[in-house]
């Protein structure tokens, strides 16, 4: 990726376009694909491409980890300030907002973890499909910290009481159970030849129909823009909170979890 200042980094999300199919895999192996300023200015960079020119975005991480969440190393040491402007709750929560509302269909193929704001861009999906190594969890009040972006947009997925479920629980569910709970779609044991038969059927569909039925869609469902501002306001509560600072630089530094002395 080049920056505004011509200076070459990284990319953290490998971006291909196969005809009308887009596919956005995070590409932070190193840091379990967490979200970091770079990765949400990736993707919002891609989907602005999809605008006119796909009418599928599949989104997939490694297949041992989808996204791990928040990237706790950034948090502690502050936004690399070619990103700035994508840092904080704000582009992450439009970018997920784009993702349910955008004139495409987004599937999120997992394979192994996710967790945290990982759920959020599951949550954010119109299609969640899975193998059969996938595991899923919240984790954030671990560390004094809640899932203010991530729940309106979980909750329209599996509902109030799952999602409030897996807050408080902070326990990963498999596969399995995910399924039961409308979280993931379909899932088989091998996930390849499922994302393959859906993009197949997908790619029969007009981009306009599809725009069409997800502004109509929008209405339908939780009040995601309306949420947006008390999703920012949660959000900046608990990661500027000075002993939930220290509890994240404590797990950084020592892998400590803050109730262990």
């Amino acid at each position: 990726m080049q920056d505004q200042s011509g200076l070459q980094s990284e990319a953290a999300v490998d971006v291909r376009f196969e005809g009308e199919v887009c596919h956005l895999r995070f590409d932070r192996a190193e840091a379990n694909n967490a979200i970091n300023a770079q990765l949400v200015a990736e993707c919002s960079q891609a989907l602005d491409a999809c605008e006119g020119r796909a009418s599928v975005v599949v989104l997939s991480g490694s297949d041992k980890v989808f996204c791990f969440g928040a990237d706790f190393a950034e948090v502690s040491r502050g936004v690399d300030p070619r990103f700035a402007a994508y840092a904080g709750p704000g582009p992450m929560y439009d970018l997920w907002l784009r993702m349910a509302t955008g004139p495409f269909v987004v599937i999120s193929y997992v394979r192994g973890k996710v967790n945290a704001g990982g759920m959020g861009f599951i949550g954010a999906s119109d299609i969640v499909l899975a193998d059969g190594s996938a595991r899923f969890s919240l984790s954030e009040m671990i560390f004094g910290l809640y899932p203010a972006c991530v729940l309106p947009f979980l909750s329209r997925r599996i509902g109030f009481q799952r999602t409030h479920y897996l807050t408080l629980s902070t326990q990963p569910i498999g596969v399995e159970m995910a399924q039961a709970w409308g979280l993931v779609d379909v899932y088989e044991e091998q996930g390849e030849p499922l994302l393959h038969r859906h993009l197949r059927q997908l790619g029969r569909l007009s981009k306009t129909a599809i725009g069409r039925y997800k502004t109509y869609a929008a209405r339908v469902g939780a009040p995601l823009r309306e949420m947006r501002e008390a999703a920012m306001a949660g959000n900046l509560e608990v990661f500027e909170d000075l002993d939930n600072r220290r509890a994240i630089r404590r797990y950084l530094e020592e892998g400590l979890f803050p109730w262990e002395r």
